[in-house]
C-alpha cells in the first residue's frame, strides 16, 4: 500500500495550475456538444428518415455507454501516457464522430459514430478531471466542477448556430461542419496539457481527504464505493433522460414551439430552454463544488439532490404551461449538473489520487447504466400516454439518493477515514493530518 507524500500544493505555481485548468475546460467545451446538441438532431433525423424515436435514442445511449464504460481502460492509459496524449486521441475521434454522422444514411452508420464518439469524449472527459483532481487537491470541488462545467455547459454557445444550420442546411451539413471545428479545437488545447507534479497533496481544510492511495481493487472491496454508485445511478438517470429527451417533451406537452418573448429577442421554447439549462448546467457543477469544499459533500448532496428531485416532481406537473416548463427545466439542470463535480471530488477524498483515474473511472460507468434507461423511458411514456410517469419515477430515485447522502454515506465516511487513521498509526506511518471535515 502506498502513502501519499508530504509536499505542498506551493509546489507548482498557482498560473501553471489555472493554465492547465483552464485548457482542461476548452478541450471539455468543445467536446461536449456530442450528448448535449443531440436532443435537436433528432426530430430532424426522423423527419428526414421515418425512424422510431426510440431507434434514435439508441444512438445516445450507444455514446454514453461506450463514453462510460471504458471509462476504467482509459484512466489506465491516462497514468500511462498523460493527458496530452489521451485527449490528442480524444479530439481525433471526437471531430471523427460528427463526420461519419454527416454520411450516415442508416442506423448502423449512426451507431457507429456513437461508438467513435463515445471513445473519442471518454478520452477527453476523464483526462480532464483526473487532471483537475490531480492539479487542485486543495479545491477540488471547485477545480473539478469548473472542468465538469465545462462540458455541462459548453453547447449553450452553439445550441443556436446549430439549431439555425439545421433549419438551412439540413442534418448532413450540421454534423459535417461542427464535427470539424470540435474536433479541431480539443487537439489545439491538448497540445497544452501536462501531467501533474506527483508530489502535490492537499493542504489542511475542511473536507476530509483519504490518508492513503487505494489499489482499485481494494477501493471494489469497500462497501463505501458500492453505496456511491447506487447513489450515483439513482441521481444521473433523470438528468440524462432530461439532455436526451428535452425536445421530446417540449414537443409532446405542447410548448416547443411557443415564443418566449424577451423584449430585445424573441426565439422558440425550445432552444431558449436548452441554451438556460446548458448554463444552469454549468454553473451548477463549479458552485456546488466549491459549496461542497465548504460544508461538505455529503451535505451539498442532500441539497442539491432534493432540489432535482422536487423540480423533476413539479416538471411533470406543470411542464404544459411554457414558463413553468423554462424555470423548471433550467432547476432540474442546475441541481443536476453537479454530480460529476462531487462523485469525482468525493472518490478522490475517500480514496487517494494515486488511482483515482482508475477507480472514478469504475465509478463513472454508473452512467452508462443509467443512459439503458434512457430508451426506456420512451416505452414508458407510450405505455402510459404521459411523461408523468417517467418523471415522477426518477425524481423517487433522486430523493432516495438525497436521503441516502446524509444517513447512508456520511456515517460510512466517517468510520472510513477513521479506518484510514487507525491504519496509519498501525503501520507506523506518519502522514499529514487528515483535515477537518463536515462530518
Amino acid at each position: 500500500m502506498s502513502t501519499s507524500s508530504t509536499a505542498t500544493v506551493g509546489s507548482v505555481s498557482e498560473q501553471t495550475r489555472w493554465m492547465q485548468l483552464v485548457a482542461g475546460i476548452v478541450c471539455m467545451v468543445a467536446a461536449a456538444n456530442i450528448q448535449y446538441a443531440w436532443t435537436l438532431f433528432v426530430p430532424e433525423i426522423t423527419k428526414e428518415f421515418g425512424w422510431s424515436r426510440a431507434a434514435i435514442q439508441t444512438t445516445f445511449t450507444i455514446f454514453v455507454v461506450v463514453q462510460t464504460w471504458l471509462a476504467p481502460i482509459e484512466g489506465y492509459f491516462i497514468d500511462k501516457y498523460g493527458p496530452r496524449v489521451m485527449v490528442l486521441i480524444g479530439g481525433l475521434f471526437t471531430g471523427l464522430s460528427w463526420v461519419v454522422n454527416s454520411y450516415a444514411d442508416s442506423l448502423t452508420l449512426y451507431y457507429v459514430g456513437a461508438v467513435i464518439g463515445g471513445i473519442g469524449v471518454g478520452c477527453v472527459y476523464a483526462t480532464c478531471v483526473n487532471a483537475a483532481i490531480k492539479w487542485f487537491p486543495d479545491k477540488r470541488g471547485l477545480a473539478v466542477g469548473l472542468t465538469a462545467g465545462g462540458y455541462g455547459a459548453g453547447s449553450a454557445l452553439t445550441i443556436l448556430p446549430i439549431a439555425n444550420m439545421l433549419a438551412t442546411d439540413g442534418v448532413s451539413q450540421t454534423f459535417w461542419f461542427f464535427g470539424l471545428i470540435q474536433g479541431g479545437i480539443i487537439i489545439l488545447a491538448a497540445l497544452f496539457l501536462k501531467a501533474p507534479p506527483k508530489d502535490l497533496v492537499p493542504a489542511s481544510g475542511k473536507v476530509a481527504q483519504s490518508r492513503r492511495d487505494y489499489t482499485l481493487p481494494e477501493a471494489l472491496r469497500s462497501p463505501v464505493f458500492w453505496v456511491m454508485a447506487a447513489m450515483f445511478i439513482g441521481t444521473v438517470t433523470g438528468g440524462l433522460m432530461a439532455v436526451a429527451q428535452l425536445g421530446v417533451i417540449a414537443q409532446d406537452l405542447g410548448v416547443k414551439d411557443f415564443q418566449v418573448n424577451l423584449y430585445f429577442v424573441t426565439m422558440a421554447a425550445l432552444p431558449f430552454a436548452l441554451m438556460l439549462d446548458r448554463v444552469m448546467n454549468g454553473i451548477s457543477r463549479p458552485l456546488f463544488g466549491w459549496i461542497s469544499d465548504h460544508i461538505g459533500r455529503e451535505r451539498t448532496m442532500f441539497i442539491a439532490f432534493t432540489i432535482e428531485g422536487l423540480g423533476i416532481v413539479a416538471l411533470g406537473a406543470f411542464g404544459h404551461n411554457p414558463w413553468a416548463f423554462l424555470i423548471l427545466s433550467g432547476m432540474v439542470f442546475l441541481a443536476w449538473g453537479e454530480v460529476y463535480s462531487l462523485f469525482s471530488a468525493t472518490a478522490a477524498d475517500t480514496f487517494g489520487t494515486k488511482h483515482v483515474a482508475k477507480i472514478y473511472g469504475v465509478l463513472y460507468c454508473a452512467k452508462g447504466v443509467a443512459a439503458l434507461l434512457v430508451p426506456i423511458g420512451n416505452l414508458l411514456m407510450e405505455a402510459t400516454g404521459t411523461w408523468s410517469t417517467v418523471l415522477y419515477t426518477v425524481a423517487a430515485m433522486d430523493l432516495s439518493a438525497a436521503f441516502c447522502a446524509l444517513f447512508v454515506l456520511r456515517p460510512m465516511l466517517v468510520k472510513h477515514h477513521a479506518a484510514n487513521a487507525e491504519w496509519a498509526k498501525a503501520n507506523g506511518i506518519t502522514l499529514a493530518p487528515a483535515s477537518a471535515s463536515g462530518h
